[in-house]
């Protein structure tokens, strides 16, 4: 077992680029800029190799730079070429060598909701669709996400085309719905149903067949369910589809991997920021910093994994154990007791070591080292249906959850100003930048530009890249204290709060 782990922590430790060499976004004028239009739920077929986000627009030959460890040019969107939706700034950088290629993926849409017909529905008229009775409108919703591949990137590129038309599916019942300031209904209509009639009984009408709501007795009460939490739902909902069509076409799309989630959804004056795994979001908002994510790793989610080590003690393979103790035990402390703790405590307590003891611990490491079996330092994402515990038959899914958890922003309770932002970041950025550091450079960069100038947030976006991956040394990428950058892949969306065409 030892030796395992041994081999596991050797793959996952990177290598450092030998050259220098980004390239800014260029700020020569330029065109009206094509605003990309709303995307229907349907989307293109999914292809597999190596890909950069569409809305970049890179030639082969900014393909091929952006592919390069030694240089690490940054990438970020050409005004000349394409606008984010509500001037959003992005920009990325690939890994020093940790793997082949940039496994983070990113993706920026406006989604249309059109509304799912009943089986009862007339066909809704070409000329009348996107309009309801009363007036209602499909809905849009405007999405962002970032996907942080590992052990391939055939997960997150498949998860960046086609999320949002997951969460899109799921609000389909929901068009009407949100729309409408009653609370929502307990049961949506179906297919009416015949009541089965015995030969020599004529069937019942329909008047006694169906009793009205007020008529039947109420022996609880019910629970009040808000419009945001079925959005909230519709989210979640969105990454266990996502997850399962990942499991079920693997095979034949070469699905690799698996990917940490962060996707951020506005509709209908909310921002929705569901986030499985490392990658994390925060608000920027008159000099406060709220955060709008956590991280799901080993140590933050040891006691959920440890529990399931306890109701299902076979997907530990008899090479783990659920306890977790402060270091490794040697056969020779057998006897003695030693500090541990399990799935119900916080604190720490002594017991007495016995056989079963020695197993390697289902939580082992601590910080960015902690692994789950030895093996993956995140606990929640999409992907990974095929990754085991190295060398053995001991599937690690079973731990792993794909279940984002969802926080909400409401943007109608404040008056935001052009500087107050949205920041989403995969790992690569918050390993070596804490929350304040890239509020001071966010808060910097956007006052050396005017309010209404579009491209002032991909120029914050395009300056935390280059900060916290550095600058080539001798001694590899380094930051501007002389500490090392990130050898990660990093992916940064800035998104103004003030939504479109509020400060032109």
């Amino acid at each position: 077992m030892l030796g395992r782990v041994r081999t596991a922590v050797a793959q996952l430790v990177g290598g450092l680029g030998p050259a220098p060499g980004a390239q800014p976004p260029r700020d020569s004028p330029a065109p009206p800029p094509v605003q990309p239009g709303p995307s229907a739920c349907r989307g293109p077929p999914v292809g597999g190799g190596f890909s950069r986000p569409a809305f970049l627009q890179l030639t082969s030959e900014e393909l091929q730079r952006a592919d390069d460890h030694a240089g690490r040019a940054v990438q970020s969107p050409r005004e000349s070429r394409r606008r984010l939706p509500w001037s959003t700034g992005y920009a990325e950088v690939i890994n020093a060598g940790k793997s082949q290629h940039n496994e983070d993926q990113a993706c920026c849409e406006v989604v249309v909701v059109d509304r799912r017909c009943s089986p009862r529905c007339n066909p809704v008229p070409k000329e009348c669709a996107g309009e309801a009775e009363g007036g209602r409108k499909d809905l849009c919703f405007h999405y962002w996400g970032l996907f942080d591949g590992h052990a391939g990137s055939g997960a997150a590129v498949m998860a960046s085309k086609l999320l949002h038309l997951h969460i899109c599916d799921q609000l389909r019942d929901l068009v009407d719905i949100l729309q409408d300031s009653s609370p929502p209904p307990l049961c949506l209509p179906g297919i009416p149903r015949e009541l089965p009639t015995e030969r020599n009984r004529a069937p019942l009408a329909q008047a006694d067949a169906e009793l009205s709501n007020n008529a039947l007795p109420r022996f609880h009460l019910e629970k009040a369910v808000s419009h945001e939490s079925l959005v909230i739902g519709a989210i979640e909902n969105a990454f266990k589809r996502m997850d399962e069509q990942i499991e079920r076409e693997r095979m034949t799309r070469l699905v690799a991997g698996g990917c940490c989630a962060l996707a951020v959804v506005y509709l209908l004056g909310k921002v929705y920021v569901a986030n499985a795994g490392d990658s994390r979001a925060i608000v920027i908002r008159n000099g406060e910093i709220i955060p709008m994510s956590r991280e799901f790793t080993p140590e933050t989610e040891r006691q959920r994994l440890q529990f399931l080590g306890v109701l299902r003690p076979e997907l530990l393979g008899n090479e783990f154990t659920h306890l977790e103790f402060p270091r490794r035990i040697q056969h020779k402390e057998l006897g003695k007791k030693m500090l541990y703790r399990d799935q119900n405590m916080n604190g720490w307590a002594y017991k007495r070591i016995e056989e079963d003891d020695l197993k390697f611990p289902l939580i082992y490491g601590e910080g960015k080292k902690a692994r789950v079996m030895a093996t993956i330092g995140v606990t929640r994402g999409l992907g990974d249906h095929d990754l085991k515990v190295y060398n053995s038959n001991i599937h690690i899914k079973p731990f792993l959850s794909c279940v984002p958890e969802v926080r909400v922003y409401d943007l109608t309770q404040y008056e935001h100003c052009p500087d107050d932002v949205l920041v989403l970041g995969t790992d690569g950025l918050w390993d070596v930048t804490n929350d304040q550091e890239v509020a001071d450079v966010v808060t910097e960069v956007l006052m050396g530009y005017e309010p209404n100038d579009p491209c002032r947030y991909t120029m914050a976006a395009y300056e935390l890249v280059v900060r916290s991956r550095g600058v080539l040394k001798e001694r590899g990428w380094r930051l501007a204290n002389d500490k090392l950058g990130s050898g990660d892949d990093i992916s940064v969306f800035v998104i103004p709060l003030g939504g479109p065409g509020n400060y032109t």
